[in-house]
């Protein structure tokens, strides 16, 4: 299982583990199964361009959100 804690580049969000106001607050920032991201840097926080954005997950958060590696077509 590749979370967005440990992955890098762009990824398919599979699933977001968590009670369901969690689940929404993430989804309010554009962040839900399905949606494509680009994971930007890697440190105390996870660094992520969603859409037109660009945000900042901590690390627990970000290990609460599992992906999948998009292939470079996708």
């Amino acid at each position: 299982m590749i979370t967005l804690g440990d992955a890098k580049g762009r990824v398919r969000i599979r699933e977001i583990i968590g009670e369901k106001d969690f689940v929404r607050r993430l989804a309010d920032m554009g962040l839900a199964p399905g949606q494509i991201v680009e994971v930007l840097s890697q440190g105390n926080a996870v660094v992520l361009r969603v859409r037109d954005a660009k945000i900042a997950l901590g690390k627990g958060i970000a290990k609460r959100v599992v992906v999948e590696v998009e292939d470079e077509h996708g």
